[in-house]
């Protein structure tokens, strides 16, 4: 296919969904199922957040990195002093009389001279540098906005250069290339913010972020902050991470964790707490990271509200149910007999409130909820219209929990009845774990509409395994599959995905959700590994999982057929692909956008011969369009494309016809009805 040819396939793509007609009626035979069935889980795992999909290029902006999270950080973690013209000057970091208190350190910088030693050297002052996260990478032509909080001590006013630099290495020492600068003006003997916006000469991938006092005399400095002005539809994500998601087209996000949700696995001290995440960055609380770095915060419950309603994707927040996780306190090493840290039932109220007030929050009037104002303070008055809150992440479902949870749903489903509860099978969703037992019965108990199974497992599991086929059908609990993965990834294990969620959508009227977990990972700070999207700080990449993931993002719909296609030496009755059968078939219709879509997975090392037949479907439109994954079974797309990845391409639309399905490959075809 020719550039021209692909690119107007790609835009056939795209506004296929956008010229729907009025929502069609199903033909016969098709089984009502969820068209929310693929999502997205998102977690500060793996630097994804700071350093990831929040666009922050700055680290430790705030100074309030600390041994408590790391051994050996403190204040000017990620920061050195800086003195070039052979200035001189010290550096306290300082907690009196702060911005805020839950921000309460910030930098203070004693400059003894800030002259240049010789007058031939351009470059003086007395200050600190940022290196950013493994360098701060700019783009030639774009414009980054700074800001910062700064307080004049003494009488004097002073200038302040902001500079974005390069370093240059070798001696004798050379000034660093200059890529922006700017020079502001410090008067104020109080707190005030001061802005800029630098604009980058030319391309860097190793710049560093500089503040130089020009003038002797002491001035604090605290949040420090460098965002470029080109965020995803300027909301503050980063731009490629955001559209790789977007591309996905996921119907939900559910945020912040995962273990996320239960902090940093100390204890109930530094438990995830949506309050500390809204309102003005400055007085957001940061946290330690269950996963062993720092979360500033600067992507809250806010921005991750905002970012669903960009992408159209359903939030899902999760809440702590009272108990900690099983992992806290070194648990991990004792479970599953550790008992869980549990919150008194006389505290329980607070664990409550914290569900009712982030309802409202989201959802209330500005006119007569504190809570909703805050949100429309902050700049959107109108609600997120929350529809889904989940309880508890993966604890193990001891009493304490039963108990705990119980408390929350009872008072949260009395006071919001629309809301739908999203609840817990523990950490390990198979048939022989108690917790998973437990959660089920602690779901039939409660009648909650969503329990969140858990697994990863190798990918066999994935290829052989068939578990939904068992779920009886008349649960009034339906299954969000919110954390699942085979355990590397490779074609393979992404085909095995495929087929596993070929089966997910037959079962769509058990399963209603599913996520992929973890999401983002950075390329030198993983924490697990797979992840869906691998990234360093100038490009992202999409591992095989990932498109097998869009496939499916893409093509989501009402209902499912399950006759319109056999394969070749399969029984008269085995249109289904059964357990050890290592390819299979899924036909779903979307009445809404009047779209069809056929996915074959061949996950085995022989071609197989599809029957095709879509007679019932009697409008359907030509042309079609074909996108497909083909590859070796060891193959990757980590950092090097090796397997073949299509979408767009077109091909005419029958109703009746075989198809060739190549080993080690999974196809989509869609059409137009």
């Amino acid at each position: 296919m020719n550039r021209r040819a692909t690119l107007a396939a790609l835009l056939m793509v795209a506004t296929m969904g956008l010229c729907a007609q009025k929502p069609m009626t199903a033909p016969a035979g098709g089984k009502a199922i969820s068209d929310e069935l693929i999502g997205i889980f998102f977690e500060d795992i793996s630097s994804s957040a700071d350093g990831g999909l929040y666009a922050e290029l700055v680290q430790n902006g705030s100074f309030e990195y600390s041994p408590v999270e790391r051994d050996g950080w403190g204040p000017g973690t990620f920061w050195r002093m800086i003195r070039p013209g052979h200035s001189t000057g010290w550096l306290e970091p300082r907690m009196d009389n702060s911005i805020h208190p839950n921000n309460p350190t910030y930098m203070r910088l004693h400059v003894e001279r800030a002259k240049e030693y010789h007058d031939y050297r351009g470059w003086r002052g007395f200050g600190i540098q940022n290196d950013g996260f493994d360098g701060i990478s700019v783009r030639d032509g774009k414009t980054y906005n700074f800001s910062a909080f700064f307080r004049n001590i003494d009488d004097k006013g002073k200038q302040i250069r902001i500079a974005l630099v390069e370093p240059q290495m070798g001696w004798p020492p050379k000034d660093p290339k200059l890529l922006a600068d700017t020079i502001i003006n410090i008067n104020s003997k109080s707190w005030q913010k001061y802005e800029a916006a630098l604009s980058v000469k030319e391309y860097s991938p190793k710049a560093v972020l500089q503040i130089l006092v020009l003038d002797k005399g002491e001035i604090d400095v605290d949040m420090v902050s460098l965002i470029p002005q080109d965020t995803y539809k300027g909301h503050g994500m980063r731009t490629d991470l955001a559209e790789a998601l977007a591309e996905l087209q996921p119907k939900f996000m559910r945020f912040p964790g995962g273990c996320v949700v239960h902090g940093g696995g100390d204890g109930f001290w530094d438990t995830y707490r949506w309050k500390n995440t809204i309102g003005p960055k400055e007085q957001r609380k940061g946290l330690k990271n269950t996963w062993g770095y720092h979360q500033s915060m600067g992507l809250g419950f806010y921005e991750y509200f905002q970012f669903c309603e960009d992408l159209g994707m359903e939030p899902v927040p999760i809440l702590p149910a009272g108990v900690s996780c099983q992992g806290a306190n070194g648990g991990w090493n004792m479970w599953p007999t550790q008992a869980q840290d549990a919150c008194p039932m006389e505290e329980m109220d607070e664990w409550v409130d914290e569900a009712l007030d982030l309802i409202e929050w989201a959802n209330g009037d500005p006119a007569t909820s504190k809570w909703a104002k805050m949100r429309a303070d902050a700049g959107h008055p109108a609600p997120f219209n929350l529809k889904y809150l989940g309880l508890g992440n993966e604890e193990k479902i001891s009493p304490e929990f039963c108990e705990r949870f119980k408390y929350i749903y009872e008072r949260v489903t009395k006071a919001y009845p629309e809301i739908v509860i999203v609840g817990t099978a523990g950490p390990g969703s198979h048939a022989n774990n108690p917790d998973f037992q437990n959660g089920w019965k602690l779901a039939e108990e409660t009648g909650m509409p969503i329990i969140d199974e858990h697994y990863y497992e190798p990918r066999d599991y994935f290829l052989n395994k068939r578990q939904y086929d068992n779920y009886p059908r008349d649960r009034k609990t339906k299954v969000y599959l919110g954390e699942y993965a085979a355990k590397d990834k490779k074609l393979i294990d992404a085909l095995a995905e495929g087929l596993y969620l070929l089966h997910v959508e037959r079962n769509g009227d058990v399963v209603s959700m599913t996520s992929y977990a973890p999401l983002f990972a950075k390329k030198d700070a993983t924490n697990w590994n797979p992840d869906l999207i691998y990234f360093d700080n100038q490009r992202t990449y999409l591992t095989c999982s990932y498109y097998i993931q869009q496939m499916f993002g893409q093509s989501a719909g009402q209902y499912y057929y399950g006759d319109c296609v056999k394969f070749e030496g399969d029984a008269p009755d085995a249109c289904q692909p059964m357990e050890n059968v290592h390819y299979g078939q899924s036909v779903v219709l979307n009445v809404k956008t009047r779209e069809l879509f056929v996915k074959l997975c061949n996950a085995s090392d022989e071609t197989k011969t599809a029957h095709i037949d879509l007679s019932r479907f009697k409008t359907m439109k030509k042309p079609a369009l074909r996108s497909y994954i083909i590859g070796q079974p060891d193959d990757e797309n980590n950092y090097e494309a090796q397997p073949i990845f299509t979408k767009g391409e077109t091909f005419k639309a029958e109703k009746k016809f075989d198809f060739q399905l190549k080993p080690y490959s999974m196809v989509m075809l869609r059409y137009k009805l």
